[in-house]
């Protein structure tokens, strides 16, 4: 099994191990927990340089927004800002931002002046390198990835994307 394949799994894997889960975990998984447990911390990756070409971007105009949003109390508590990736949209894939409390294990930060922007790792390989904005526009106000070096298309409205 690849390195990649098993840092993208281990982390679920574990928390189908979890004693509070409504389901049955799988015998394999917890005989494997404490190999598991090792693996992820040893290949934890969660901040990475701002200066890196895979880290994403932050523009001035986002972290103005996410400052206001603090400032106005949306996110207090340790909320961040939160991109992920999901089929669907126009292109086949899809941008979500939403303000998450959460930071799961997998999660890659990306921090500007103080404010957040996290990924999950599977979400993080779709969008290496990309810029995010916040854009004010007469149909919307929105955080949009505005560069995306793993795209090669999508919609016009920046929603949406294909993958190279």
């Amino acid at each position: 099994m690849s390195s990649s394949l098993l840092r993208r799994l281990a982390p679920r894997l574990l928390r189908s191990t979890d004693p509070s889960s409504s389901t049955l975990a799988n015998p394999a998984v917890l005989f494997l927990q404490p190999t598991l447990r090792a693996f992820c911390s040893a290949t934890a990756t969660s901040t990475i340089p701002e200066d890196s070409s895979d880290a994403i971007h932050l523009t001035d105009n986002c972290v103005r927004r996410l400052k206001e949003l603090h400032a106005k109390g949306e996110l207090v508590d340790g909320k961040m800002l939160r991109l992920s990736i999901e089929t669907g949209g126009c292109s086949g894939f899809q941008y979500v931002f939403l303000l998450d409390d959460k930071k799961n294990p997998d999660d890659r930060t990306f921090e500007k002046d103080g404010m957040k922007l996290v990924v999950d790792n599977i979400s993080y390989d779709f969008v290496k390198g990309a810029t995010v904005d916040y854009v004010e526009e007469l149909i919307r106000s929105a955080f949009l990835v505005t560069t995306n070096p793993s795209a090669v298309g999508g919609c016009s409205c920046k929603s949406s994307f294909m993958v190279k």
